[in-house]
Order: C-alpha cells, then sequence, then structure tokens
C-alpha cells in the first residue's frame, strides 16, 4: 500500500466516506484517554504489522485466533472515532499524526487479510460448489482438506458453517476499510477474486464467445450441442453462480449499497453478456437448408430464458447492469423471429414437396408421419409459442375458410391464436395429402389414401398435447371426415360385388332354374376373387380403423351371400359337376377372405430425400402464403 501524508491521508478519510456528525468532545473526555487509545490499537496493529511478518509465510490473524481478530477490528474502530475527535480539536497534533500512521498499517493487513480469506475460501463460498459437494465431505476450519469418514448431516452443517464465517469476517472488514476510507482498496480486492470465480464457472459450463460468421460455419450436431449445453448453463448460473455472487455482494458490503453495485457490476456483468448474448449468436435461420427440427433448440432457448427472467430482473436489477437485462429481451427477441421463420418454413416445405412416388396399398405417407411428429412435438411448447404469436404481427385466422374451423371460438387471445396457427399448419398438409391422392388412378384408391392419411392426423392430434389446442370437436369433425372417407372406398370397391348378389331371403319363394343358380355363382365367385386380387395389397394401419372397414364390408356382403347361398346351393349343385361346385365359395370362405382384408404387404420405410421427406429448396419465408386448392377438406 502507498505511504500517504498526512494531508493526502486526512483528505482521504473525509472524502471517501460520509463523516457522522461530530459532537465536541465532552469535559470528561481527557487528550490522555484518546491517546490510551491510540495506545491500545498500536499495540495489537503493531504486533501483527505485515512488514515485520516473515516473507517466506503469512501468518493470518483471523486464522491464528477468531478472538483477537475481532479485537484488532475493534480497536481499528476505536481508533478510527479518535482520529475523528483529533480532526475536529486538533488536525496538527502528533498523535494525529501517529494514529494515521497506525491505520495505514491496520488497512495494509485488513487488505490482505481479506484476499487471503477469499482466497482460501473461493470454493466454499461458491454456493454452485457447495451445493454439488459429495454428502460425505467436510471442510476443516483451518485446512483446506477432505475428510470421507463423517456423516453428510455434519458435512453440510460444517461447510455451510465455514460459509457464514467467512462471510461474517468479510463483512467485519469490509465495513471497517470503509469507515476508514478505504472502500476503493477493499473493493478492488474484492473483485479481483470474485471475478476470476464467476468468469471460470462460465466457462466450466461451456459458455464461449462465438460469432456469427463461425456459428454459421460450425456443423450443425456441433452447434446444437452447444446449445443444450448453454440451455443447463443458464440454470446452473441463475440458480447458484450469479443469484450467490449477489448475495454475497450483499452480505459484505451491507454498509454501502454503491459498492454492493459497483462489486456485482464489475464482477457479474461481462459474464452475464456473454451468456445471454449467446442465443442472439446463434438464432440464425439457414435459408439455403432450412431443416424443421431446429426450431426445437430454439424453442428450449426461449424457455430458458424465458422461465429465469423473475431472476434475471432481480439478481441483475442495479441500473448499472441494465444491459444484461436488456441483453436477454434481445436474444428472445431475436429467437422469436427466428421460430416463427422456422414455423414458415416447415409449412413452405409442405407446399413445396414434389415426390411423385406412390405410397404402396394407400398407406400412410410418410410426410404425413414427419409432419405429425413434427407438430405434435411442437404443441409440447404451446405455452411459449403463444407468447411468440402474441407478439408476432402476423395472423392465420384471415387464411383459415369458415367451413373448416370454427373461428367464432377465436376471441384474439394468445392461446385462440396458437389453436388457430396449429389448424392451419394441419390443412395445409392435408391439402397436400388431397393432390397426392390424385398420383392413384382408381377413385377408391385415392379415398383408401385419403382415409389412412387423415385417421392418422386425427389419431397423432388425439394422443398428443394437439388435443389441448384444437379441441374435441376439431377431432371429433376429422375422425367422422375419416368414416366419410372409408365409406366412399367401400362403395367404389366393393359395391359391384354387392349388387351381384341377388337379395334373396330365405323366406321368399323364388324360383330359379338350376342354370341360372349356377350362372349367378360363377359371375360371383369371378367378381370376388377380380376385387379380392385388385384390393389385397390395401393397407389400414390402424387396428381400430381396419376392424371398422372390414366388418362394415363383410356385412354388406355376407348375409345376401348367405341368403342366396342357401336358398340356390342344391340348384346349382344339380346343373353341374360335383367338381365344379367344389369350386364355389361358401358363406365360411368369403368370411376367411375378408378377414384378411387390409393387411396389405408388410410396410417398410418409404424412401425420401432428407430426414424430414420434403423438398428443401430455397424459400422466401417473407411471402404471403398462397391459398390452398383441397377439394375433399
Amino acid at each position: 500500500m502507498r505511504s500517504k501524508s498526512g494531508f493526502s491521508f486526512f483528505s482521504k478519510i473525509t472524502s471517501s466516506r460520509k463523516r457522522p456528525s461530530l459532537s465536541r468532545p465532552s469535559k470528561g473526555f481527557e487528550s490522555s484517554e484518546i491517546g490510551r487509545t491510540i495506545d491500545y490499537a498500536a499495540e495489537i496493529i503493531e504486533k501483527w504489522n505485515t512488514e515485520y511478518i516473515s516473507e517466506t509465510k503469512f501468518y493470518s490473524l483471523f486464522c491464528e485466533s477468531k478472538r483477537e481478530a475481532k479485537k484488532f477490528v475493534r480497536r481499528v474502530k476505536d481508533l478510527q472515532n479518535a482520529m475523528d475527535l483529533l480532526i475536529s480539536e486538533d488536525p496538527n497534533s502528533e498523535k494525529l499524526l501517529r494514529a494515521q500512521r497506525l491505520m495505514q498499517i491496520a488497512m495494509k493487513r485488513l487488505q490482505s487479510e481479506f484476499l487471503l480469506i477469499l482466497s482460501m475460501n473461493r470454493a466454499r463460498l461458491d454456493p454452485e460448489s457447495v451445493s454439488s459437494r459429495s454428502p460425505t465431505s467436510v471442510v476443516s476450519n483451518h485446512e483446506d482438506v477432505w475428510h470421507e469418514s463423517r456423516p453428510a448431516r455434519y458435512s453440510i452443517i460444517e461447510v455451510e458453517a465455514v460459509s457464514k464465517n467467512s462471510v461474517t469476517e468479510l463483512k467485519s472488514i469490509a465495513e471497517c476499510m470503509i469507515a476508514a476510507g478505504y472502500a476503493k482498496e477493499c473493493a478492488t480486492a474484492y473483485k479481483s477474486i470474485r471475478k476470476s470465480i464467476v468468469d471460470e464457472g462460465i466457462h466450466r459450463l461451456g459458455v464461449e464467445k462465438i460469432s456469427s460468421s463461425k456459428a454459421k460455419k460450425m456443423p450443425c450436431e456441433v452447434l446444437e450441442s452447444k446449445m443444450k449445453s448453454w440451455i443447463e448453463a443458464v440454470q446452473v448460473s441463475m440458480k447458484t453462480l450469479f443469484d450467490g455472487e449477489k448475495t454475497l455482494c450483499d452480505e459484505v458490503f451491507e454498509s454501502s449499497v454503491s459498492l454492493k453495485e459497483s462489486c456485482f457490476r464489475d464482477i457479474s456483468k461481462e459474464g452475464a453478456l456473454l451468456l445471454f448474448g449467446f442465443p442472439e449468436t446463434v438464432a440464425l435461420r439457414d435459408k439455403k437448408n432450412p431443416h424443421p427440427d431446429k426450431i426445437f433448440p430454439l424453442l428450449d432457448m426461449y424457455c430458458a430464458i424465458t422461465e429465469n427472467l423473475p431472476e434475471i430482473e432481480s439478481i441483475f436489477s442495479f441500473e448499472s447492469v441494465s444491459a444484461v437485462r436488456s441483453q436477454a429481451f434481445n436474444s428472445l427477441s431475436r429467437l422469436s423471429e427466428s421460430i416463427l421463420s422456422h414455423m414458415v418454413d416447415f409449412e413452405s416445405e409442405i407446399r413445396k414437396d414434389a415426390s411423385r412416388t406412390v405410397v404402396p396399398g394407400g398407406g400412410v405417407h410418410p410426410m404425413t408421419i414427419s409432419a405429425m411428429d413434427h407438430l405434435s412435438r411442437l404443441a409440447e411448447y404451446s405455452s411459449a409459442l403463444m407468447d411468440i404469436l402474441k407478439a408476432s404481427s402476423s395472423s392465420a385466422k384471415s387464411l383459415l375458410p369458415k367451413s373448416y374451423f370454427n373461428l367464432s371460438e377465436s376471441d384474439g387471445s394468445p392461446a385462440s391464436e396458437v389453436r388457430v396457427r396449429f389448424a392451419w399448419m394441419i390443412l395445409v398438409l392435408l391439402c397436400k395429402i388431397d393432390g397426392k391422392a390424385e398420383m392413384y388412378k382408381e377413385f377408391s384408391m385415392q379415398y383408401l389414401f385419403l382415409a389412412n392419411n387423415l385417421q392418422h392426423v386425427a389419431s397423432r392430434a388425439r394422443s398428443t398435447n394437439l388435443k389441448q389446442l384444437l379441441g374435441d370437436d376439431w377431432i371429433s369433425r376429422h375422425f367422422e371426415k375419416v368414416r366419410q372417407f372409408a365409406r366412399s372406398y367401400e362403395r367404389l370397391a366393393w359395391g359391384p360385388l354387392v349388387s351381384l348378389c341377388p337379395a334373396i331371403s330365405t323366406s321368399e319363394a323364388v324360383e330359379m332354374s338350376p342354370e341360372e343358380a349356377k350362372m349367378q355363382f360363377e359371375m360371383f365367385n369371378e367378381s370376388f376373387e377380380s376385387t379380392c386380387e385388385s384390393h389385397s395389397a390395401c393397407v389400414v394401419p390402424d387396428p381400430k380403423l381396419q376392424d371398422e372397414m372390414r366388418i362394415s364390408i363383410e356385412r354388406k356382403l355376407l348375409p345376401v351371400y348367405r341368403d342366396f347361398y342357401n336358398a340356390h346351393r342344391n340348384a346349382a349343385m344339380l346343373a353341374g359337376t360335383e367338381g365344379e361346385w367344389n369350386d364355389r365359395y361358401t358363406p365360411e370362405d368369403l368370411g376367411k377372405h375378408l378377414s384378411e382384408l387390409f393387411k396389405g404387404v408388410s410396410e417398410k420405410p418409404y424412401p425420401c430425400s432428407t430426414s424430414f421427406c420434403l423438398l428443401t429448396a430455397p424459400l422466401n419465408a417473407g411471402r404471403k402464403p398462397r391459398s390452398l386448392s383441397c377439394r375433399r377438406f
């Protein structure tokens, strides 16, 4: 510590702190009493004069004797009071000069002690480290040694006691130095240790400064890994690192509001800006290679910030660290923009899908599966999307046809806006599916394809968070549409066969010659075999829909055929040989064949050019969506 002249020292103690209003010394307070106060202070201050300590070893006052440390601080405070009285009485007295020299020695000692306590208790004063200690670990009061033999409850109590005692000592030293006009030296010592702890913590959490250009060149998997690490870093830093540092600053510098603020600012601001600046850097939209799944790390980052907003605003409440709050909100804004852009990309990719391969058997298109997987996962972030869409000027309400969605339910609330947006994205998917149905030459297969794909959409909506967003009415209407498509398939595919069976009840006496009966059986057999062969590859992946469609066909076909069979079997047998009759189908044969319907060929993964099974071409996300061409939805 630099030496000071009497004048400079007096200026320091009178200008660096708020001086209390002093009354004149009472008559009972003689000059000798001031002298004794100075003598008592000199006794302990000179004993612990740093200049007289061996250069090879520093003996810590606060480690050697807690009682003497308290006495040292008390005598320094007494010395300060005596100096205040001497300044008001006789600024040029020899006693004041002696007291000033003693105070310089005392401040040098306290500053050294302050640094030592901070250094020795780096881990103990770090809430993150304390909370993550092994349950069996115990810190000795005088040695930085870990023991593994004592119960966990003693470990926790002792660690907390060490931290509490250290904070008490730091606070005592800080108050003493601030009162003596050495606030700057105290703050400098404090910041030199604590800033390194925060910076080291941020580094250990994997947060690093990345430029936008570097982020663009970084492999996708590497960037996503850093984004996941960042989410964990936010949780840890806000719950332990910054919160603990703020608490420590408040406790140590309780006597000085300005020091609380300046120390916390200088220690935490740089690391916090680095932490909350990361999302703004990586919230990039890759227009050349859009990928829907990129939205989820962005949503996770958005949620991490919003969940910690109360802590951010509380911990960084000082005006001098308002830049941290601003950075957090800027990152939220940039993340929101990127998330909305990815949602537009998702819609645009569906619109631009140009694959022409027909799905075998009229099954579920891979685009339907991928899109619904994406939307189902996206629905898990409905709360975040409400906030994002609320702040957005765009709306999907004007895009949806009134016949498709009950817009009267849309009251302008954030929840309503999210509901409409999801309904719109699904409608875009369904209209694309409607277009792909045209690739089937037979109308019956078109309707089977539509039934399968809409069944998948409605089932996924019912079994995921989409149900809460879209509502029961939306789901019920789409399942009814599935049934309509299924009935259309049955009518076109199996109706001609049903019409070949004369509606003859066994209770009715209908005259038919053996030859006519034989001809009817032959016509039915040929038509049945042809129909079964044509639709043997048809597939209905959903078990419930498969049963419903098969039972529906059986009910239309089997009863009338059984009636006809029972009424004319004998006549037909008379018209032909026994061998010929054995080739005819019995009602049981029909039932067996019909029970195998819609199992089709084993479905295999559909080849696709991208992980999302969509064409990925450069898109203009800012353009207004085209009107949809959708005849059957």
